[in-house]
């Protein structure tokens, strides 16, 4: 009985160890992702704001995940549905960005869509920037609120104009949000989501989860 409940002891100890590790890990990987990212109201680069038309927003009915790529369907010429999907799953497969990625290579073949996980701050808005200056939409996970629950969420971003600090987003709650470059990127980090679940936690730390995370889509043709 001793020696089991030692055993048992031993076991708890290294889980706990392993936890701490990865929250340790977390922690180091968040703060690599936040730097400044001042230099990009400087830059000609951004001086043209890039805006993608066509992007109609739908409010979700099985989930986000689904209904973005709905509205990434409907944007390129499509009819898929988040019924379609969940017909066809009989459940929610884009829980992870891995799985998203990969349904949405598999819905959109003409495209290829890469994952993108812990960018930088100034990563990431270059990378948005060239997708969207190239007219397409760009996914992306962050941290939204549903009424006053914060949420981890998927959405689409349309537009980008530096100069004026404004960031446009087809948010399947339902609307199109305008934020600040700021704002943006407190959300894309999950910085700004307040008291976040502790297994939330323990999702990103074991990386079922990612911070300041796209997908860039390109055509086939594309250089």
């Amino acid at each position: 009985m001793k020696k089991t409940i030692r055993s048992v002891l031993i076991f708890i100890t290294l889980i706990i160890i392993v936890l701490v590790g990865l929250l340790i890990k977390l922690r180091i990987q968040t703060g690599r992702i936040l730097t400044d990212y001042s230099s990009i109201y400087k830059d000609d680069k951004y001086g043209a704001p890039v805006y993608v038309d066509g992007v109609e927003v739908i409010t979700q009915d099985v989930s986000c995940g689904y209904a973005c790529i709905e509205m990434f369907s409907a944007w390129n010429g499509g009819h898929l549905t988040e019924e379609d999907l969940y017909n066809e799953y009989g459940k929610v497969i884009t829980s992870t960005g891995d799985k998203f990625c990969e349904e949405m290579n598999k819905r959109f073949p003409e495209y290829t869509t890469s994952i993108h996980k812990y960018m930088s701050n100034t990563e990431l808005i270059d990378a948005v920037y060239e997708n969207l200056a190239r007219g397409v939409p760009v996914p992306f996970e962050w941290a939204a609120k549903y009424g006053d629950v914060w949420t981890l969420h998927y959405s689409l971003l349309v537009g980008m104009d530096i100069p004026n600090d404004k960031i446009t987003v087809a948010n399947p709650y339902g609307y199109v949000e305008e934020i600040s470059v700021d704002e943006f990127l407190q959300r894309t980090s999950f910085e700004a989501y307040e008291n976040m679940p502790f297994y939330f936690k323990l999702a990103f730390a074991v990386g079922m989860f990612e911070k300041n995370t796209i997908f860039t889509v390109h055509g086939l043709n594309e250089n």
